[in-house]
């Protein structure tokens, strides 16, 4: 069914259409499930998602053995949180991409790609600059103590 088809139907048209079309979370345990399965997904299949998440496991414990303050750790984990959430979206762009260009070589498609994977990298380095400021002078006052 093309879009302008769905566009002259009616809302309920519309919804009855998209629920043969599309899963429906038919309540919230079922939507968190579906969410889980997007961040499994990134997990299994993206390699900087892993590695991501590894780099945020480090930088909260040694945020704990380092006993920052609340507030310094809510920092961390924003920061650390923004890197994950935006890898995840990359990857769904990415795949947005992949399914519309397929196998072709479109400029735009590199632009998407490129600048998804760009704000991750800004967000990861945000993150290290976050985790340097906070960590390092714990660090530092460890070592010389």
């Amino acid at each position: 069914m093309s879009k302008f088809e769905l566009a002259s139907m009616s809302e309920t048209e519309t919804v009855g259409k998209r629920r043969l079309a599309w899963k429906v979370a038919t309540n919230l345990l079922v939507s968190f499930r579906y969410a889980w399965e997007g961040v499994k997904y990134a997990f299994l299949s993206q390699r900087n998602f892993r590695i991501h998440t590894l780099m945020t496991v480090i930088a909260l414990g040694l945020g704990v053995c380092f006993q920052v303050t609340g507030v310094e750790m809510a920092l961390i984990a924003l920061t650390c949180a923004l890197v994950l959430v935006l890898e995840l979206l990359n990857t769904a762009i990415e795949s947005v991409v992949d399914l519309t260009v397929k196998q072709t070589y479109h400029e735009l498609a590199k632009i998407a790609k490129d600048c998804a994977a760009g704000a991750v990298l800004i967000a990861s380095l945000a993150s290290l600059v976050v985790a340097a400021f906070i960590l390092l002078p714990h660090g530092i006052d460890l070592i010389f103590s």
